[in-house]
């Protein structure tokens, strides 16, 4: 099984829209991830995202790839930007199927953290916005490993 952790693309400020919808360059960033991710055959089951606007938009423009057809859920609990990772963490084993989840900083980071190492205070990877890392079950004895990480700047 597979796990796809995406932060949102880089989303418009503030106090142009309290709602921070993806800007134009984020919107442009997850076409370029979505791409990529066509591409190399990825597909997912599950499409979860925070809730927030930002995170709807990039969901959605992933799922139209690795999912067609496939419903963008809002996750019950966990994914915004500062949620423990506790929820996450109890219902992962759960899980039977390639997922997506599009969440924020700093959550994202410590989820990576705490499925492959156990401690979401160890810094595994660094998100930007649009980022996907492609965790894998099983490779080191049922648990977590990084199979792959990308950024949008890598795709040019």
């Amino acid at each position: 099984m597979k796990l796809y952790l995406v932060q949102h693309g880089a989303a418009v400020p503030k106090d142009e829209n309290p709602e921070k919808p993806l800007s134009p360059a984020g919107r442009e960033d997850i076409q370029k991830i979505a791409s990529f991710l066509a591409r190399s055959r990825v597909a997912a089951t599950r499409v979860l995202h925070s809730g927030k606007l930002r995170a709807l938009e990039t969901a959605l423009l992933l799922s139209d790839v690795i999912g067609p057809g496939n419903m963008v859920e809002e996750a019950e609990n966990g994914l915004a930007p500062n949620d423990a990772t506790d929820e996450f963490f109890s219902i992962v084993d759960e899980l039977t199927e390639d997922t997506v989840l599009v969440g924020h900083l700093p959550y994202m980071s410590k989820l990576v953290s705490r499925l492959t190492t156990g401690d979401e205070e160890e810094t595994v990877l660094h998100f930007k916005p649009g980022s996907v890392a492609c965790l894998e079950r099983g490779e080191n004895g049922g648990g977590w490993t990084v199979s792959w990480f990308i950024r949008p700047e890598l795709l040019g």
